[in-house]
């Protein structure tokens, strides 16, 4: 796996989930792949429950941008500091950091996310 494989993906995730494109983003995820977002929810599958995923941004957000600024590559896998602002419908802002670990498998997908944040924090931001 070489790194611009790695790097490639993973700007593909911030890119696609920028864009609020379900389609683009199941693409770079495996079959089996599993997300932990925030890592203290229960596990998803990335297949089966991405379509419920984006439904659910495109029903609370008018805009949503999640930005990386920096990503460090080991092995085959990374670790990104992010940064996401988010318009709500209800016309409010909010702003969240955090840090995703991302493998990736043998195929250039990724095999399993795991993003560390304060979900409930962000939502506070916007509620009502």
């Amino acid at each position: 796996m070489t790194k611009e494989t790695i790097e490639k993906v993973v700007n593909s995730y911030f890119t696609n989930m920028t864009a609020m494109n379900a389609q683009g983003w199941l693409e770079i995820f495996a079959e089996d792949a599993v997300i932990y977002d925030p890592v203290d929810k229960p596990p998803m599958n990335a297949k089966s429950d991405g379509e419920k995923l984006f439904a659910l941004f495109s029903k609370f957000y008018a805009k949503l941008e999640l930005t990386p600024n920096n990503i460090f590559i080991a092995g085959n896998g990374a670790a990104v500091k992010w940064k996401m602002q988010v318009v709500a419908k209800n016309g409010k802002e909010a702003v969240a950091e955090g840090i995703s670990v991302f493998e990736i498998n043998e195929n250039g997908t990724i095999q399993k996310l795991s993003s560390y944040w304060d979900e409930a924090a962000m939502l506070a931001q916007i509620k009502g």
